[in-house]
């Protein structure tokens, strides 16, 4: 929102970065995953000795795959930026954002960390209100470190940068200062937090086909980032606000499958198979209940919505197609996002693996370079590629869902 008060150049460059950073940081959310299934499953069973391992060993690996991120983030942004074709009016800004957060990238998570374990035992509301928290101030700080109000400088998109490390700096303490204090009944030691071979296998078995699934779909996306960046700034910022309301209004259904994965764990590692069945179910009725009504909203007045975050007429008039198109197929996705909170709940996270690469290189790439560019329809082929996609990946994920499966992926005496 800020951003937008600079002009559309400003507003671009946290849009151009985001699939390419968001590429890199999906290694260590696909491991955090099989953190989540492995303490949801240990509590299922009633080990806590076990949740606290699985804590320990979910933290070490974390904590050296940001590091990891973040040298191969820093060395690799300004290649990647001339590899997407990034028009030379928002280089710098973009740059500039992007070697500023992976600088910051363990903050990010040593959440990741707080996440996955509260998630596993299903405190789910102890992460969310820490995030709450943490885009509050990040919200709060942004005009600040942006305009240079008070005594702060004015940073532009550089402050932006800074205003969300600062917040998620201060997250990650909290977040660790509730692991260590054993406040919610399982507390990070650091005897757990040497790596064993057999655990360690066991994360890579589960949480690589995630991360690559995930880091896979996020390359298409920047991929995807780079047809739009062939249609000017406006398209650009249309799409990138789109994408964030769209991000805004899904995060409660992702929410809600974050939750499936915990009960669906907690369930199988208690033997109750039938439970984890019903959850799954459950959760396509919550999620269904949340993302109609916005969706709705958004296909009848996206201009509306648009127009708040930036004033440009033709970014608002991209902007409402684009939201006419993809609002009914994000609807659709909505199962998708019950689904894969069910598998990866079960450690089956193969067929996730599969079906988030085909979303992006089966369906919507090539889906929307022949609209845009063969066909001529320009921009409108991308709204359309993401419809297409979005739609066909929830289709067969229930289809998989239904087979019934998934519940025998992982054994209890394997956790």
């Amino acid at each position: 929102y800020f951003l937008g008060k600079l002009g559309p150049d400003e507003l671009s460059a946290p849009t151009v970065a985001f699939p390419i950073i968001f590429f890199l940081i999906l290694f260590g959310i696909g491991l955090s995953v099989a953190g989540t299934t492995l303490i949801a499953q240990s509590k299922g069973k009633g080990s806590w000795e076990k949740v606290d391992f699985y804590l320990g060993q979910s933290t070490t690996i974390l904590m050296i795959t940001s590091v990891l991120i973040a040298l191969f983030g820093i060395a690799l942004t300004c290649p990647l930026l001339r590899l997407l074709q990034t028009p030379e009016g928002i280089f710098d800004f973009t740059r500039d954002y992007m070697l500023i957060i992976f600088t910051g990238m363990p903050f990010m998570f040593g959440f990741l960390v707080l996440q996955a374990a509260m998630q596993g035992i299903g405190k789910t509301m102890v992460p969310l209100a820490i995030q709450a928290a943490t885009v509050a101030l990040n919200v709060a700080l942004d005009p600040f470190l942006i305009f240079g109000l008070g005594f702060f400088p004015a940073l532009g998109v550089q402050g932006a940068a800074v205003a969300t490390v600062t917040a998620r700096a201060l997250g990650s303490g909290a977040a660790f200062a509730l692991l260590i204090s054993g406040r919610y009944g399982m507390r990070l030691r650091w005897a757990n937090m040497r790596p064993e071979a057999r655990s360690v296998r066991l994360f890579l078995r589960i949480g690589l086909p995630s991360s690559f699934g995930q880091a896979a779909a996020a390359l298409g996306f920047t991929v995807l980032q780079g047809i739009v960046n062939s249609f000017g700034t406006a398209v650009i910022a249309a799409f990138g606000v789109g994408n964030r309301l769209i991000g805004l209004f899904n995060m409660p259904a992702m929410g809600i499958s974050r939750a499936t994965t915990s009960l669906v764990g907690q369930h199988l590692g208690a033997g109750e198979q039938d439970k984890a069945k019903e959850t799954v179910v459950l959760s396509i009725i919550v999620i269904q209940t949340l993302l109609i009504p916005t969706m709705t909203l958004t296909f009848f007045y996206g201009s509306s919505f648009v127009r708040f975050f930036v004033d440009d007429p033709e970014a608002i008039r991209y902007g409402a197609e684009l939201f006419r198109v993809v609002a009914p197929s994000v609807v659709f996705f909505g199962f998708f996002h019950a689904v894969t909170g069910g598998l990866q709940g079960a450690g089956d996270t193969k067929p996730v693996m599969y079906l988030n690469i085909s979303r992006l290189w089966l369906l919507r790439l090539p889906v929307a370079y022949f609209l845009s560019f063969i066909v001529g329809i320009g921009p409108a082929g991308i709204w359309w590629g993401m419809f297409f996609s979005n739609s066909l990946t929830a289709a067969i994920g229930l289809y998989y869902l239904r087979r019934g499966t998934w519940v025998d992926v992982l054994s209890p005496e394997e956790v």
